[in-house]
């Protein structure tokens, strides 16, 4: 590992950073007239935001998780109350999509109604779903083609929330617009335009995700051997080899004013190639996956992270670009390998994320909050995000998970995110 060594942080003081965190994020919330709780993408921002990855849909998973955790029926009732909000916010919504829009409401509901018994909730993920189907062309819902905002993740959403025909609709185009490579296909991520994104947040693995899962679930083989014809022409692309994995985010470069050609994070580098390869080992019972998510580990334990070696590197905390994302990598592996009875190797730079973590918190009176690095702007440090991508959400998610571990507990969440595969017992190559 080039990353530092870390100081250890005792368990008992993650888990109280974690508590700072959801106080600072309960106090974040907003009334609504029905007395529901909703939340904005950051605190100063006028309107709430229901999306999975920057609004209220993304908190709850949080809320249930420290419910879970702690026994404390008091996040379970913000979870509710935050129901309220995502109920009425189902018909206004504009998106579709899993990320951003309705699909993603959609299964935050119905995960509600299933734990917590709220009937009200399944009926609004019900309309939810309806509308999503309603609102396809044929091919697509918008813009967007790729996991966060199109086909792929209404595909994963719906699934997970129980409509395996809408799952089949959403995924069903990408075998007739595949791109043929020379060592598999690909997709646009978007209309109109030229570079071909290759990871999992918007480009092919994104893609390769979703085909997998809604193929092995519905019996559908034409699906899962796309997703592998996706996949391969991932693996071709890869600079890092024999040892590791890392692909440039896209060909030809997209956004070269940006972007960076290289990340290392769950949403365009290897801590998130990691998890759509630990799918296709739990699919495909095939070794050659798990070598390539070791492959992803040792890239990105060797990449300098969490370091911010220079502007543009490591300038982010979240869970989707951030320190965050690669924490819950390494919880997987965790978790896998001492249910394997190996030795546990990630767990020491799982500590040096926490450490960071920790050492990056602003902590005071109103609890403890995350600023993540905007370098072209001055000054650099943004305003504290909410929600799961890039704030206290996804954060405290992970750090509770890793208290856990710490304690020998239960590794898995209360709610499954749909593109993280769970952590399984026994590796696909020892079936």
């Amino acid at each position: 590992m080039t990353a530092p060594e870390a100081t250890v942080v005792a368990v008992d003081e993650v888990e109280e950073l974690a508590v700072d965190g959801l106080r600072w994020l309960i106090e974040a919330a907003r009334e609504t007239d029905r007395g529901g709780l909703a939340w904005s993408r950051k605190p100063s921002d006028d309107e709430p935001n229901p999306s999975l990855y920057s609004g209220t849909a993304g908190i709850v998973p949080v809320l249930l998780e420290a419910w879970r955790h702690f026994g404390d029926d008091s996040y379970a009732d913000a979870a509710l109350r935050a129901c309220l909000s995502l109920a009425d916010s189902v018909d206004g919504v504009e998106d579709d999509s899993l990320y951003f829009g309705r699909t993603g409401v959609a299964l935050v509901l119905r995960t509600l109604h299933e734990e917590l018994g709220d009937a009200g909730a399944g009926a609004a993920a019900d309309r939810a779903l309806h509308l999503v189907r309603s609102r396809f062309d044929g091919t697509r819902w918008g813009e967007l083609f790729e996991l966060m905002g199109g086909n792929a993740g209404i595909g994963l959403g719906a699934l997970l929330a129980g409509d395996p025909e809408l799952a089949v609709l959403a995924v069903e185009p990408y075998l007739r617009t595949a791109e043929q490579t020379p060592a598999g296909v690909h997709w646009p991520h978007r209309t109109g335009i030229e570079a071909r994104l290759h990871h999992i947040s918007h480009g092919t693995l994104g893609i390769v995700v979703g085909l997998a899962r809604v193929g092995e679930a519905t019996g559908r083989p034409d699906l899962v051997e796309l997703a592998l014809a996706g996949a391969a022409d991932v693996v071709s692309r890869d600079e890092a080899g024999p040892e590791g994995f890392l692909v440039r985010h896209s060909t030809p470069r997209y956004r070269p004013d940006v972007i960076e050609p290289i990340s290392y994070g769950w949403c365009h580098g290897p801590a998130g190639d990691a998890q759509a390869f630990r799918l296709l080992r739990d699919i495909t019972a095939d070794p050659a996956w798990s070598a390539l998510a070791d492959r992803c580990w040792h890239t990105v334990t060797h990449s300098g992270l969490p370091q911010r070696l220079r502007p543009r590197f490591w300038d982010n905390n979240g869970r989707c670009c951030g320190t965050a994302g690669v924490l819950a990598l390494a919880c997987d592996r965790i978790a896998e390998q001492r249910a394997q009875g190996r030795p546990q190797e990630p767990y020491d730079f799982a500590h040096v994320l926490v450490a960071d973590l920790a050492a990056r918190a602003i902590r005071d009176g109103d609890g403890a909050r995350w600023s993540n690095v905007e370098h072209r702007d001055t000054p650099s440090d943004l305003e504290p995000f909410t929600g799961w991508g890039m704030g206290n959400a996804g954060i405290v998610r992970e750090l509770l998970r890793f208290v856990r571990l710490g304690r020998g507990g239960d590794p898995r969440y209360a709610f499954a995110w749909p593109d993280q595969p769970p952590a399984h017992a026994r590796d696909a190559s020892r079936r």
